[in-house]
């Protein structure tokens, strides 16, 4: 496994570095600049100094060559937008909010959808398997800024039981609507994984000896048939818990939250090139890192799975 690790690690960089390329064009090829968002036009002898002094005046191929090699040693520059700050200052300041949201959403994602696949696979056919695959369906169709405008119309507008937004820890009653309405979507996925998947393992002949072998019904589904299940589950769960960590740019503006994500669409419309490149690798880099994860606890689910 280690040498598999490795060699995995040692692709990221060709992949983060075409992540970068791909970025590098798109941003550049975006019509605008970081210094025409302005409430007052600058004249043509102030842009060309704003220009100079960070380096936009250059070349493409200098700019692409000369950020990299900043990247590389861990700067990320100045944001364009708000002068005297860097890219890593509003990392400290708006990445953490992200962090907690995310982790608060995969818990909960996590435990209602393993919970819910499971009880729809055992009880198929029944009144909670087709409760179960209504809410899968809902789920997965409706998206998560949907979602999170009909919990604030419910919740807040109507029942006056949570605030309409902000943010106060993950503690606190602002938490609750964002995170749920991030959840919803991975928990559908993994629910419906789950459910499918168990199915077909219930069906096994060695489900059927652990039960003739006289095992209680919860252990035989714990033990022998929810672990076998979750093979094909850890996939859909590493991307939609990836998913949960960089989707959340509209959770985070529609319910006001101050992360990282909000902060994103903020430097898209000012056209903040620094924190719009470092956002982007960061959660390249995060998918790629879940999905190395999910390739390694492979072999610790399946003793079968060989990596070398």
């Amino acid at each position: 496994m280690g040498r598999y690790a490795i060699r995995r690690i040692l692709l990221l960089i060709p992949t983060m570095l075409a992540v970068y390329t791909i970025s590098f064009i798109l941003i550049h090829a975006t019509p605008g600049g970081p210094f025409d968002t302005g409430d007052k036009p600058l004249s043509a002898e102030q842009l060309a100094a704003l220009n100079k002094a960070y380096g936009l005046d250059k070349p493409l191929w200098r700019q692409y060559t000369d950020y990299l090699w900043k990247v590389l040693h861990g700067d990320f520059g100045p944001s364009l937008v708000q002068r005297g700050r860097n890219v890593t200052d509003i990392f400290h300041d708006f990445l953490p909010v992200s962090i907690k949201l995310g982790m608060m959403a995969i818990v909960v994602a996590a435990i209602v959808g393993l919970i819910a696949g499971t009880i729809s696979a055992v009880k198929q056919n029944t009144f909670l398997d087709y409760f179960a695959t209504f809410g899968a369906i809902f789920g997965i169709s409706a998206p998560s800024y949907v979602v999170a405008s009909l919990l604030i119309l419910l919740f807040a507008n109507v029942l006056h039981l949570l605030p309409t937004g902000g943010w106060n820890g993950i503690f606190s009653k602002q938490a609750l609507i964002p995170a749920f309405a991030l959840a919803l979507g991975p928990a559908a996925v993994l629910a419906r994984y789950t459910r499918a998947s168990l199915l077909d393992v219930l069906r096994q002949d060695y489900i059927r000896t652990a039960r003739a072998k006289g095992l209680d019904e919860r252990g035989t589904i714990i033990r022998h048939g929810l672990r076998n299940a979750l093979i094909p589950v850890v996939t859909v769960m590493g991307l939609s818990f990836a998913n949960v960590i960089t989707g959340s740019f509209f959770i985070e503006t529609t319910c006001n939250v101050p992360g990282i994500g909000r902060y994103f669409v903020k430097s898209v419309n000012g056209r903040d090139y620094s924190v719009m490149f470092a956002t982007v690798l960061l959660f390249a880099a995060i998918i790629a890192v879940m999905n190395l994860v999910v390739d390694l606890l492979y072999g610790l689910l399946d003793p079968r799975i060989a990596y070398e």
